[in-house]
This record gives structure tokens, sequence and C-alpha cells, in this order.
């Protein structure tokens, strides 16, 4: 049985003759104290037992909290990283295939010079050549050497110098 403390305060004694107080009502309002003291204590025990667990509950909480926060930052800064590598990257590819683009534009005209030297060069045998056959005898005297001439200087849109004809 347990007692508030208003129950407490409002028990009333009666009282023996010449003595005081019954003794066995006052023992029998003792233990029932002493119970209900002693089942608030356990309760209280209880109580604190239970704040305890949980409030391991919420230390173990806050860590996983403190790691997945670190794990998200950690992720979120890996993520940049990323982003930020694979834009150096593709940088660097662009930067790469505009220098393979100046490269092949200079082999282009490199290889363009070379095969105008090389026409010219042609020419000029063909001009020797013909000039060669023009002293041979029994050649034929035309104005043809002047026209093949006229027709090798002939040149293409693409800016290539070709034989006509």
């Amino acid at each position: 049985m347990s007692l508030s403390p208003v129950e407490i305060r409002h028990v009333q004694l009666r009282r023996a003759w010449l003595r005081g107080y019954r003794k066995s009502v006052v023992e029998q309002l003792l233990t029932d104290i002493a119970d209900s003291f002693e089942q608030v204590w356990r309760e209280r025990a209880d109580l604190a037992d239970r704040v305890e667990e949980l409030e391991a509950e919420i230390a173990k909480h806050r860590e996983l909290e403190a790691l997945l926060r670190s794990t998200l930052v950690s992720a979120e800064r890996a993520a940049q990283e990323m982003k930020e590598q694979a834009r150096r990257e593709a940088d660097l590819i662009v930067q790469e295939a505009h220098a393979e683009g100046r490269r092949v534009t200079r082999e282009a005209a490199a290889e363009k010079r070379r095969l105008e030297e090389e026409s010219i060069r042609i020419r000029e045998q063909l001009r020797t050549a013909l000039g060669v056959l023009e002293g041979w005898p029994g050649a034929p005297e035309s104005e043809a050497p002047a026209e093949e001439t006229a027709r090798v200087e002939e040149q293409s849109d693409t800016g290539i110098r070709r034989i006509a004809g």
C-alpha cells in the first residue's frame, strides 16, 4: 500500500487511555510509510537506470550523427575533388586537341609546300626535257611546249597546281 504525503499528513492516530497513541496503529503506520518509501526508492532507482540507458543511447546516436556528418562532408569533398579533377582532365584534353590540330595544320602546310616545290621541280624537269626534245633532229616544231607550260600552271580550288589536259 503506497501512501502519498497528503495521506500521511492526514492520518489520525487514536489515543490510548493514558499512555498516548496505540502502539499497534503507530507500528502499522510506520510499516506502511516504510513500504511506501521503499517503493518510491525502487521506482526512483529504476528511473535512474532508465535515464542512464537513455543517456547512453543518446550518446550513441550523437556519435553516429557525428560519424554521418563527417562521412557526408568527406563525400561532398570527394565529389568536389572528382569534379575538379574531371574539369582539369577535360581542359587538358581540349588543350591536347588544340595542339594536335595545330600540329596537323603545320604538317599539312609543310606537305603543301613540299608538294608545291616538287611540282615546281617536276615542271622544271619537264621544261628541260621539252627543251632537249626540241633540239633533237626530227622533232616537230610547234608551240606545244608553251602550251604544256600553260597547262602545268593551272591551279585547283584547293591551291594545288595541276597539269590540265
